[in-house]
């Protein structure tokens, strides 16, 4: 009863803010911080002190605690990390000697499509596809977020082996997977890792805020996210700013070489394959023989 009155309020309010939401520009801002939490156990954290984890974590912070800012209008997003003048050489990733850097994502739902800039080992690549579909599932639980009544959402995505943040020590979360024979032990970080095939994603978001979007490439909800998890992820709004007093042009990402989320995922794997090999390399000899055989 009380979940289905907290609905009805929302509903109320939904009706009282429509006239907002009917403005031909009508614009707003959502700031979410995103956070990964490191399990050091994946990264050898066993054999660490807690002040070697400690100094781990704080280079890493920048790369792991990010401040987005999403800008929206009614069939229109533009996500962007905020610019911070003390952030030490940016936030890109690196796995095993691969560096990437996410870039601005603009995502809209009236044409069905995603842009995504992403420098990738030097290289500058714009991501052009379909919005990616998750199948969510309404719950019926409810919650407060700030001013704002939030409904609860799940879906399950599917993961790829590009899907970096998600990669845990292999046989970590699954006692049946089969574990990786002392004999073919290499000198390749990347050969102790795997990433799951799937992932569920939990999602809270806001009928008050009847829009289409999302953080990042989470969207297909009757109102804006306002919190994800997805793994080791959180993403929470910390602050909505509706019909700003100086509106801020939602552009298109155009810089880089025009590819797929397939074609791109292949870029990442084909490097992959590249280094794993290098790495393996180093573990032979001239004659091709693994050292001390």
């Amino acid at each position: 009863m009380k979940s289905y009155s907290k609905i009805f309020v929302s509903a109320i309010l939904m009706l009282l803010t429509v006239s907002v939401f009917a403005q031909k520009d009508f614009q707003g801002k959502a700031y979410y911080f995103s956070k990964t939490i490191l399990d050091m156990e994946n990264f050898g954290g066993r054999e660490m002190s807690d002040q070697q984890k400690k100094q781990i974590a704080d280079r890493m912070k920048s790369m792991f605690e990010k401040t987005f800012i999403l800008t929206f209008n009614k069939e229109e997003s533009i996500y962007k990390e905020e610019e911070k003048l003390d952030a030490p050489g940016g936030g890109g990733m690196r796995f095993g000697g691969m560096s990437m850097t996410g870039g601005d994502q603009y995502k809209n739902v009236k044409e069905n499509k995603m842009l995504i800039e992403n420098e990738f080992f030097g290289k500058q690549f714009l991501v052009d596809d379909e919005l990616p579909k998750l199948d969510w599932v309404m719950t019926g639980e409810t919650k407060q977020i700030g001013q704002y009544m939030a409904m609860k959402a799940t879906a399950v995505k599917k993961l790829d082996d590009t899907d970096f943040m998600n990669a845990r020590r292999r046989g970590r979360g699954n006692e049946s997977a089969e574990k990786p024979k002392d004999s073919t032990k290499t000198d390749n970080p990347m050969d102790d890792f795997e990433i799951p095939k799937e992932q569920t994603i939990t999602a809270w978001y806001t009928p008050q805020i009847p829009i289409n979007q999302g953080p990042g490439e989470y969207w297909g909800l009757p109102g804006l996210i306002l919190e994800v998890s997805a793994g080791r992820t959180v993403i929470l709004c910390s602050k909505i700013i509706m019909n700003p007093d100086e509106k801020d042009e939602i552009k298109r990402p155009s810089k880089g070489k025009q590819v797929t989320q397939e074609e791109y995922s292949e870029i990442i794997k084909k490097k992959m394959e590249e280094m794993q090999e290098m790495f393996r390399g180093r573990g032979r000899d001239g004659g091709g023989r693994i050292r001390g055989n």
